[in-house]
């Protein structure tokens, strides 16, 4: 066994968490970053950064995001 303390278990805020969540979760681009990264917004009124390096989305786009990376354009 490890003399190292455990580490502390993720907080989720509200009913999903687009982090830490089971489900993809739909949310809409609001702009592009560098390294492949997106700001997006989500139905709980949050904006948050995630991944887009596995699609070929643009502003304005709804993406199915997992695991803070999307993982699907919807809609096209």
């Amino acid at each position: 066994m490890s003399d190292r303390p455990p580490l502390p278990l993720a907080q989720c805020d509200g009913e999903i968490c687009i982090t830490c969540s089971d489900e993809a979760v739909e949310v809409r681009i609001l702009h592009l970053l560098d390294d492949d990264l997106a700001m997006v917004a989500t139905d709980a009124g949050t904006e948050e950064e995630v991944s887009v390096a596995l699609v070929d989305a643009a502003p304005g786009d709804t993406i199915l995001v997992h695991a803070k990376e999307a993982i699907a354009v919807l809609g096209r």
